[in-house]
């Protein structure tokens, strides 16, 4: 549910001509501003044309759409910060507000300037590390949260969520409005606005879908102590306590035999419901669901005290 509240940053922007390339936010909150933080210290870009700038951003309310990049690299912010979680902010039109930019070793530069950064770079005995060309950078770049462990930051956008106790492996990836809950192990992927729960593993190469290409509007998550195996994927929600088979996709299409009683359902019908293996019959090929009793997975303590 969106919150109907208000929220607020202290940053610094990194402007080209008239277009705002990024905001970073190194004071911000939920309500109304806060006071009294010490000015904020600015510096010439390498790139000549480039400028960075104090900028203060007020949101009268998370529940309302973005209204300027600044508001939307707020909102990330307050995610990765887990100050809000996913879908408490409203993001709509998010992708519309961000310019695509170079992320660089000497800084956000427009695409269409790298080659003079570069030049520059080298001529100051630099080597310019292009990390990527997107409309979101890497969270780290931007916050480091407490309690997590990031294999390779470049796998994690700016607006994830990650709870403390998370691991996330060097495959894993996590998109913005998106990631944990608690205490998770993500060796696959988590699509923008899809959240597992306390105690739950992505596999490795596992994917669960989100909502972004496709324009599906069913936000897909997964339960508590519950596994997507290796190679795996999602298109319904897993309550609690669930095993999705390694290799087994299941969308919310997809025919699926009830073992107990041979009812052929699709799996939509058995989204967000607990306790359920589901799993490909090795003789037969089918699709099935079988009952699990008692508690999920149980995760490795020492790979998840990241503190």
């Amino acid at each position: 549910m969106r919150l109907d509240q208000p929220a607020w940053g202290s940053g610094l922007a990194t402007v080209h001509e008239s277009q705002l390339l990024d905001v970073w936010y190194p004071h911000l909150g939920l309500g109304n501003p806060e006071t009294g933080h010490p000015p904020l210290k600015t510096a010439e870009p390498a790139l000549p044309g480039l400028r960075v700038e104090p900028i203060e951003t007020i949101i009268d309310s998370l529940a309302q759409p973005p209204a300027s990049t600044a508001d939307a690299y707020l909102r990330l912010h307050l995610l990765s910060h887990r100050l809000i979680q996913p879908h408490q902010a409203n993001l709509d039109g998010v992708f519309g507000l961000l310019a695509n930019v170079a992320w660089t070793s000497a800084g956000p530069c427009p695409p269409e300037r790298v080659d003079e950064l570069r030049l520059i770079e080298r001529a100051a005995g630099r080597h310019l590390a292009v990390y990527g060309v997107d409309k979101f950078p890497r969270m780290t770049d931007y916050v480091v949260p407490s309690g997590v462990r990031i294999a390779d930051a470049d796998r994690v956008r700016l607006g994830a969520h990650l709870a403390s106790g998370t691991t996330v492996m060097q495959k894993g990836f996590v998109n913005f409005n998106a990631g944990t809950l608690g205490t998770s192990m993500v060796e696959g992927s988590i699509s923008s606005g899809v959240v597992v729960g306390e105690g739950s593993d992505i596999g490795a190469g596992a994917s669960i879908m989100g909502t972004l290409s496709g324009g599906g509007q069913i936000v897909i998550s997964v339960g508590e102590r519950s596994l997507v195996g290796a190679n795996a994927g999602i298109g319904i929600a897993l309550g609690n306590d669930c095993v999705v088979e390694a290799g087994c996709y299941v969308t919310s299409g997809s025919k699926v035999t009830l073992v107990e009683t041979g009812e052929i359902v699709k799996a939509s019908a058995l989204s967000g419901v607990d306790n359920v293996l589901f799993l490909r019959n090795s003789v037969t090929g089918a699709l099935e669901a079988r009952p699990r009793s008692g508690t999920g997975i149980t995760l490795n303590a020492a790979l998840h005290a990241n503190d």
